[in-house]
C-alpha cells in the first residue's frame, strides 16, 4: 500500500543535477552559485539555537538515503554518543549512481566500494552501532519508500526510539522520500523524530533553515577530528576515481566545508504520513475483498454471532472500509455510525437514515465522530482489522475513549469487539495479539471485561462488555 508517496520524475532534480557535470560549474539546480559557508557560520542567529538534548535516549536510529550522508550530517553525534545509547544506522541505497558518466566503474563497481566505505566508516565513528545495507534503488528511493518505511519499522523500538533523518525539504528527491519513511515509522511506532540537511547548506542560504526548528550538536576536537577521518574514508566521493572525464570528485572542498564547523544541527520534526489507504482505495473498488471472499465473509458472521446482546441502539464501526460489516451490524442495531480515514472507501459505502458515515482519523479527530453522534448512546464499537494500522500509544487513547463511549450514561449494554489477523502487518509494529492485549488492558480501566475470545489460524476474536465474565 502507498505510505504518501508521489511518483518520481524523470527529470533531474537535486544531486542529480550536481551529478551531470561533476568537478565544473558548481552551479546549485537553479543555475545559482552555492551558498559559502562563511555566510552560514556568521548568521547572528547560531546564537539563539538551542542545544539539542537527548537524554533519556536509549536507541537512536539513524536514516541516510546514500552512503556518507549520515558522515556528512551526524558523524560528530556519532563519534560522541554516550556507550549506554543503543545505536541502529540504516543506509538505504548503495549510492551506485554517484558517477553516470564513469568510463572506469560500472554501478556494480560502485555499489562494491561504496558499501565497504560504509562498513569502515561507521566501524571508526561507532564501533557498537548495527549497520543495514538495504541496497534499495539509487535516485529510485520514491519509488521504494514503503520497503524502506517497513525496514525502520522492524527496527524501531515503540515508545523507546529516536529516530534521525535527512531534512524532508533537503533538495534531493532520495533525501527526502528518506525522511517520509522516517516520519511514517515515527508515527506508527510512536517515536521522536529529528531531521538532518546535507544539501540545503550548499544549496540554500541561511533565511532556508528553520531556525526555531534547529537544535546545536557542539563537537569537541577530538570528534571533530574523527569525523574528518569519516568523512574522507567516503574516498569513491571525495576523490576523483580518476583522471578521466566522468571521475571527477563529487564533494568538493567548498560543499565539505558544511561539515567542518565546530557544531552540528539537527531540526526537531513531528512524525507523521498521509493517509496510507486512500490511493489504495482509489485504486481499487474492493482492495480487501470484504464483499466476495469467504473467509471475510465467514469472520463477519462470526463476529456478529459473538455479541453478546440481541439488539443495540447504536454501533460504531471504527475503520469501515468500504461498509460490508457496517451492512450487517445493521441487522443487530438500530444505527449504525461508520469511520474511515479514505474518503474514497467511505464514497463506496451506501448510507442510509440508519447507516452513517463519518470521514475521520481516529483518535485525532474524535471530536468528528462526537459531533456526528450529537450526544446519541453508543452501545457497541466494533474494531475490525484497524487497531494495528495505528501506533500503540494511539491505539491505547482509541480504547480508552471507546470505552468511556460505551459505558457513558444511558448505555446498559456496552460491548466492545474486535477482530484482527494475527500474522506480520508489514510496515506496522503491532501484531493482532499485541493489539488485543492492549485493548484488554485499556477496555478494563473502563470497566469491561472479556466476555469471549476466539483464536483461528488467521484471525483473533475478542469480546468484551460491562456485564459479561472473564473468560479464560
Amino acid at each position: 500500500m502507498s505510505a504518501g508517496a508521489s511518483g518520481r520524475s524523470d527529470a533531474p532534480t537535486g544531486r542529480d543535477r550536481v551529478k551531470e557535470a561533476p568537478g565544473a560549474s558548481g552551479l546549485t539546480p537553479s543555475g545559482d552559485l552555492p551558498t559559502d559557508e562563511a555566510r552560514w557560520a556568521e548568521d547572528p542567529r547560531w546564537r539563539d539555537v538551542i542545544p539539542l538534548d537527548l537524554t533519556g535516549t536509549t536507541h537512536l536510529l539513524v536514516v541516510a538515503a546514500h552512503p556518507d550522508d549520515e558522515t556528512l550530517g551526524l558523524g560528530g553525534l556519532l563519534a560522541g554518543l554516550p556507550a549506554d545509547v543503543d545505536l541502529d544506522v540504516v543506509v538505504a541505497t548503495d549510492g551506485q549512481a554517484s558517477h553516470p558518466r564513469s568510463p572506469t566503474h560500472t554501478p556494480a563497481d560502485l555499489a562494491r566500494i561504496r558499501r565497504a566505505e560504509a562498513c569502515e566508516v561507521i566501524a571508526l565513528l561507532a564501533p557498537r552501532a548495527r549497520l543495514h545495507l538495504l541496497g534499495l534503488a539509487d535516485g529510485g528511493l520514491t519509488d521504494e519508500q514503503d520497503e524502506l518505511t517497513a525496514a525502520l519499522v522492524r527496527l524501531v523500538r515503540p515508545g523507546e526510539s529516536v529516530l534521525l533523518a535527512p531534512y524532508r525539504c533537503d533538495g534531493h528527491p532520495d533525501h527526502e522520500a528518506a525522511a517520509r519513511s522516517a516520519a511514517a515509522a515515527a508515527w506508527r511506532s510512536d517515536g521522536r523524530l529529528l531531521e538532518y540537511p546535507v544539501w540545503l547548506w550548499h544549496w540554500e542560504g541561511p533565511d532556508a533553515l528553520p531556525w526555531d526548528q534547529a537544535r546545536r550538536v557542539d563537537l569537541s576536537d577530538e570528534v571533530r577530528e574523527r569525523k574528518a577521518r569519516a568523512v574522507a574514508g567516503h574516498r569513491s566521493q571525495v576523490e576523483p576515481l580518476s583522471d578521466r572525464p566522468g571521475d571527477e570528485v563529487l564533494l568538493r572542498p567548498d560543499m565539505l566545508a558544511h561539515f567542518a564547523r565546530p557544531w552540528e544541527t539537527l531540526l526537531l520534526a513531528e512524525p507523521g504520513e498521509s493517509s496510507p489507504f486512500e490511493d489504495l482505495h482509489a485504486r481499487e473498488e474492493d482492495p480487501w475483498e470484504v464483499r466476495t471472499s469467504w473467509y471475510e465473509r465467514r469472520k463477519r458472521a462470526l463476529t456478529l454471532a459473538a455479541l453478546p446482546h440481541e439488539r443495540y441502539a447504536v454501533g460504531v464501526e471504527v475503520g469501515c472500509s468500504v461498509g460490508a460489516l457496517a451492512d450487517d451490524l445493521l441487522g443487530r442495531c438500530d444505527a449504525v455510525v461508520a469511520v474511515d480515514e479514505s474518503a474514497a472507501a467511505l464514497g463506496r459505502v451506501e448510507g442510509t437514515d440508519r447507516l452513517r458515515t463519518v470521514h475521520a482519523s481516529l483518535p485525532e479527530e474524535w471530536g468528528r465522530l462526537e459531533e456526528a453522534l450529537a450526544g446519541e448512546s453508543v452501545e457497541l464499537v466494533v474494531l475490525s482489522e484497524v487497531g494495528y494500522f495505528l501506533s500503540p500509544g494511539r491505539l491505547r487513547e482509541l480504547a480508552r475513549r471507546v470505552g468511556e463511549l460505551v459505558t457513558g450514561p444511558g448505555s446498559d449494554r456496552a460491548t466492545v469487539v474486535a477482530c484482527h489477523w494475527r500474522h506480520e502487518i508489514v510496515g506496522w509494529p503491532l501484531t493482532g495479539e499485541e493489539v488485543h492485549a492492549i485493548l484488554d488492558e485499556a477496555l478494563a480501566a473502563a470497566g469491561l471485561e472479556r466476555r469471549s475470545h476466539l483464536v483461528e489460524e488467521h484471525f483473533v476474536l475478542t469480546v468484551w462488555s460491562a456485564d459479561g465474565v472473564r473468560a479464560g
